[in-house]
């Protein structure tokens, strides 16, 4: 089974429409939308494993230029 989380997304002033596009063209993640509040892009990412979702959000989604900060929240199935 598959490993998915919401990536919330702060980034400099006036960067989020490219940098949600630059999110949306990573290997795994399956949405990555602008919104209001205290984060500008949630992103939807799923992997095999939490390490691969980890390697993602680290090594990928955090290197896209325009973040100031990211906030994995890991699904959960109860």
């Amino acid at each position: 089974m598959a490993v998915s989380s919401y990536v919330l997304i702060q980034v400099e002033m006036g960067q989020a429409a490219e940098v949600a596009s630059a999110i949306r063209d990573i290997d795994g993640v399956v949405s990555a939308e602008i919104a209001t509040g205290p984060y500008d892009i949630i992103a939807k990412a799923s992997a095999d494993t939490m390490d691969d979702l980890g390697r993602m959000v680290v090594g990928q989604v955090e290197m896209v230029e325009g973040i100031t900060r990211t906030l994995t929240c890991p699904v959960v199935n109860l």
